[in-house]
C-alpha cells in the first residue's frame, strides 16, 4: 500500500475543514484535505458572516468575493416570529441591520452568504495556495503515536492507501467518527427537534423583501419551523418539524405534502413552488467533553453542533479552523512550543458553550416554547459573542482579573485576550489591515520598533511594529484610548487579532519585557 506524507490531513471540507485548510496552506503548511462527498455544499446551510468573521476572510484575501455573491449584506435583516407570511406576528426582533451600529467595533461589514456559496470560494483559495482537497475520499481508519497520524483513506477508484501526517483535524460533522473512534463524549441537550429542510423556487410576489436577508420563524397551527430567501432570485429555504417518535420518516413528507406546507407557511394557497431538493436532519445541542485527543483536533461541528437560531453555528467553525490553523502552523514551523496547541481546546470550548447556550434561548423564544432549558447557561448578547469575546489561555498575559466572558465591542478596553480594537486610519483602511499575517506590536510612542527588532531577532520569528501617528494614521485620536495605553505604552497582537500582552505605561527597557511576553505567548 503507498504512502504520502503530509503535514496536516484533515477530514472534512466543510467551513471548519475549509477554513483549517485555507489558513494552513496560506502559511506554507503541507496540507491535505479530504470529503466524503462529491463536492462542496450544494444548497444553502449556515448562512451569514459576522464582522470577526470578514475580518478572517479579508485576512485570507476573499471577503470582497464573499460579498460579491450575497448582495443582500448591504440591505440589511428582517427577523420576524409569526403564524405565516401573511398572518399574525408574534414578535419582530430585527427590522434593520442599521439597528446594529457596530461602527466603532469593526473595520469589516456584516456578510450573508450561504454555504454553498462560500466553500467554493474557500476551497479555491486553498488550492491557490497550495493545499490538497481531494472529494468522494474517505477515512478507512487511523492510528496516532508520538510522532503524529497515520490514515488509510479510500480514494473513488477504490484503491486505499495510507497516509501519514503530523496532525489529524477531524472535521467530519456533528455525528463525527473520527470523534466517536477517539471515544470522546458530548455533553448537552442532545437532539431537540427533527426537521425536514426543503429548497424550492417560486414567485412569493410581496411576501418577502426580495433584497434583504428575510427571516420568518414560523409557529403555525399546523406545523413548526421557518423560511428564508437565498442569494438565487425566487429561492427559498423552507423548515417544517416532523416526528421521527412518531413513527414519521421522511417518505412520509412526499412532494405533495411539501407543497401544501409551503402554501400555508406563504398565505398563498395556489402557489405552484418547485421542489429542488429536500432532506432530513436533527436539530441538537452538543459540545465534545475535549476538542483534542493528542495529535487529533476537533473542529467546527465535531466539536459542538448547535441549533441555527441566531446563525453562529458557520461562523464558530470557521473560527476553530483559523484558531487551530495558526497554532498548528507556528509549532510546525518550529517558531511555538506544542504546549500552544494545548489553548486551542482552552480558548475554543468556552466560545462553543456560549453560542450553544444562547441559541437554545433563542430557539425557546422562536421556534419552541415548551422547551425545558433546566441545567442551561443564560445566554450571551450575541455582538459580545461575536466581536467581544476574550480568551484566556496561557497563550494570553492578561492583566486583570475580570471574569466577564464577553465586553461591549463597541466600548473596548483592549486588554489581553480581546479582539485588537477597531481603529479607522481616514482613508477607507482601518488596523485589521495590520493584522492577521503574524505578530504584530502596535506601539503609543516611539521607541518600540527597536525592540521588536531585537526580539525578532533573538527569537528567529518576525514581530511587526507599527506606531501610532508614524506608521498608521489616528485622525480621531482614539488609539491610546481603545488600546488602554498611556504615552509610551504597547499592545502585541497574536496573528489572529487577538491581544496577547500590552505594556500600558512606558518603560525605559522596552526588549526585556518584550522578550518575556513573547516567549510566555509562544509556549517555549
Amino acid at each position: 500500500m503507498r504512502e504520502e506524507q503530509v503535514d496536516v490531513l484533515v477530514t472534512g471540507a466543510g467551513l471548519g475543514g475549509l477554513s483549517a485548510t485555507m489558513f494552513l496552506a496560506q502559511q506554507g503548511v503541507r496540507v491535505l484535505t479530504i470529503e466524503r462527498h462529491a463536492s462542496t455544499a450544494l444548497h444553502p446551510r449556515a448562512s451569514g458572516q459576522s464582522p470577526r468573521t470578514m475580518e478572517l476572510f479579508r485576512w485570507a484575501g476573499i471577503d470582497e468575493e464573499v460579498l460579491g455573491v450575497s448582495k443582500r449584506a448591504s440591505q440589511g435583516l428582517r427577523i420576524t416570529i409569526a403564524s405565516s407570511l401573511g398572518g399574525q406576528v408574534f414578535h419582530s426582533l430585527l427590522q434593520d441591520m442599521a439597528e446594529i451600529d457596530l461602527s466603532a467595533a469593526a473595520g469589516t461589514p456584516w456578510g450573508m452568504a450561504g454555504q454553498e456559496m462560500v466553500e467554493p470560494i474557500m476551497l479555491a483559495r486553498a488550492e491557490k495556495s497550495g493545499a490538497d482537497v481531494r472529494f468522494s475520499t474517505t477515512l478507512t481508519s487511523f492510528e496516532q503515536d508520538g510522532e503524529g497520524v497515520t490514515a488509510v483513506v479510500e480514494p473513488p477508484d477504490g484503491e486505499p492507501y495510507r497516509v501519514r501526517a503530523r496532525y489529524l483535524v477531524a472535521a467530519d460533522g456533528g455525528r463525527s467518527r473520527i470523534r466517536e473512534r477517539l471515544g470522546i463524549e458530548t455533553t448537552g441537550l442532545g437532539g431537540i427537534a427533527d426537521s425536514i429542510g426543503v429548497v424550492f423556487e417560486a414567485d412569493l410576489g410581496d411576501r418577502m423583501q426580495p433584497d434583504v436577508t428575510d427571516l420568518y420563524y414560523l409557529r403555525n397551527p399546523s406545523f413548526t419551523g421557518a423560511l428564508v430567501n437565498t442569494d438565487g432570485p425566487g429561492r427559498y429555504v423552507f423548515g417544517t418539524d416532523y416526528h421521527p417518535e412518531r413513527g414519521e420518516t421522511l417518505a412520509d413528507y412526499p412532494e405533495e405534502r411539501l407543497v401544501e406546507l409551503i402554501r400555508l407557511a406563504t398565505d398563498l394557497p395556489e402557489l405552484r413552488p418547485e421542489i429542488r431538493w429536500a432532506g432530513a436532519w436533527e436539530m441538537a445541542a452538543r459540545i465534545a467533553r475535549e476538542f483534542r485527543s493528542g495529535r487529533v483536533f476537533l473542529v467546527g461541528d465535531a466539536a459542538k453542533v448547535t441549533p441555527p437560531t441566531g446563525g453562529m453555528g458557520g461562523v464558530t467553525a470557521v473560527g476553530d479552523g483559523h484558531d487551530l490553523a495558526w497554532k498548528l502552523a507556528a509549532v510546525l514551523r518550529g517558531e511555538a512550543g506544542p504546549g500552544l496547541l494545548d489553548t486551542y481546546e482552552a480558548e475554543r470550548r468556552p466560545i462553543a458553550q456560549m453560542v450553544v447556550d444562547t441559541s437554545l434561548h433563542n430557539a425557546k423564544e422562536r421556534l419552541k416554547p415548551e422547551l425545558d432549558l433546566t441545567g442551561v447557561g443564560e445566554p450571551t448578547d450575541q455582538i459580545g459573542i461575536a466581536l467581544g469575546f476574550r480568551y484566556r489561555s496561557s497563550a494570553v498575559l492578561a492583566d486583570d482579573d475580570d471574569p466577564s466572558p464577553v465586553e461591549n465591542p463597541n466600548e473596548p478596553s483592549g486588554r489581553a485576550g480581546f479582539r485588537a480594537p477597531h481603529v479607522p486610519f481616514g482613508d477607507g483602511r482601518s488596523i485589521v489591515d495590520l493584522l492577521g499575517h503574524g505578530w504584530v506590536l502596535l506601539a503609543n510612542g516611539p521607541g518600540w520598533h527597536a525592540a521588536a527588532n531585537d526580539v525578532s531577532a533573538a527569537a528567529g520569528v518576525a514581530i511587526a511594529c507599527h506606531e501610532a501617528g508614524v506608521d498608521f494614521a489616528d485622525p480621531e485620536r482614539v488609539f491610546a484610548a481603545r488600546y488602554g495605553l498611556d504615552e509610551g505604552g504597547a499592545s502585541l497582537v497574536r496573528p489572529d487579532g487577538i491581544v496577547g500582552w500590552r505594556r500600558t505605561a512606558a518603560v525605559d527597557d522596552k526588549a526585556g519585557p518584550l522578550w518575556d511576553a513573547f516567549g510566555a505567548l509562544l509556549r517555549r
